[in-house]
């Protein structure tokens, strides 16, 4: 049975420096969702300007669920300048103000929060106090059993202690990297040993009563750690899959998916783990957060067979 996933925060255009891309976390981990057999919903707001309308375009085109898209007139749609290193690796400077800083609160979207399975919402979204107060809102609406997984992304100076410390105490499942975790430790006045990822798991589970916490590592894999004993052990670590770099922008977005898709179906750790970095590797071994799988061969060589 297809699950009702949303994507929860920003949709931008990402302007590289030989294409433009649609982007935002909430887009490409709905994608990836879709990709995997539930119905990824997109919840966010565009302008009501050219790249408005293009995204929204570029949604459908993706099969994503665009209902709950807001449209803005007064501000533009976000765009972020993403600048590529040798490695593929991005960085990103992004636009302010646009219009997913001004998500509203609406019947609509009241009615999608009761009604979803999972939401995945970041940090970045965050940036600004409206809307803020509406994706708190929007996971209080939630009903209990359903899913709240916070997607840590440090962008520029946008984040804060408070921001990270209330996302965590409303959150099923956290996800963040191994370049994030020390500043999460730290800004939660937590002491943190360069190498035990597994020691400060266990410190975000016991502070923030949460289920599920996964550290990922770029190339080299990932740790899940659960405060779920059901699942099937407390500890898992993939060593990651090795693939030739198309570029990194989407390939968290997308190992979110794969883990929530698993999570959803009551998978095991290691599952959860293998699924999720099988994807992510899948979308870095791309171009742009958003490939179409080539062949069935492909779709099951990523895990979305």
């Amino acid at each position: 049975m297809k699950k009702k996933v949303v994507g929860l925060g920003e949709v931008l255009w990402d302007l590289l420096p030989e294409r433009t891309c649609l982007g935002g976390a909430p887009a490409n981990f709905a994608y990836i969702t879709t990709l995997m057999g539930d119905r990824g919903i997109v919840a966010s707001r565009v302008g009501e300007d050219s790249r408005g309308m293009h995204a929204l375009q570029r949604m459908k085109e993706l099969k994503l669920d665009v209902d709950h898209v807001q449209r803005d007139p007064e501000h533009a749609t976000g765009t972020v300048r993403v600048e590529l290193d040798s490695r593929g690796v991005a960085r990103f400077e992004i636009a302010h103000p646009v219009a997913w800083d001004f998500l509203e609160w609406t019947t609509d979207w009241q009615q999608l929060a009761e009604s979803a399975d999972a939401v995945c919402f970041g940090s970045l979204a965050q940036r600004s106090g409206e809307s803020r107060a509406t994706i708190l809102r929007f996971i209080r609406a939630m009903r209990p059993g359903a899913v709240k997984v916070f997607d840590v992304n440090l962008r520029q100076s946008y984040y804060s202690r408070e921001v990270l410390a209330e996302s965590m105490r409303m959150a099923d499942i956290l996800k963040l990297n191994d370049e994030e975790l020390p500043t999460v430790m730290s800004l939660n006045g937590f002491d943190f040993s360069p190498g035990d990822e597994l020691g400060a798991a266990r410190r975000l589970i016991e502070a923030y009563d949460l289920k599920l916490v996964c550290i990922t590592r770029g190339g080299q894999g990932s740790l899940l750690v659960s405060g779920e004993l059901e699942r099937g052990g407390e500890v898992s670590e993939h060593p990651g899959f090795q693939v030739r770099v198309g570029d990194t922008v989407g390939a968290g977005d997308a190992f979110t998916a794969g883990l929530v898709h698993e999570y959803l179906r009551g998978a095991g750790l290691d599952r959860m783990n293998e699924v999720a970095n099988r994807v992510g590797a899948w979308v870095a071994s791309e171009v742009g957060a958003t490939p179409v799988p080539k062949s069935r061969l492909e779709r099951t060589l990523a895990g979305i067979g």
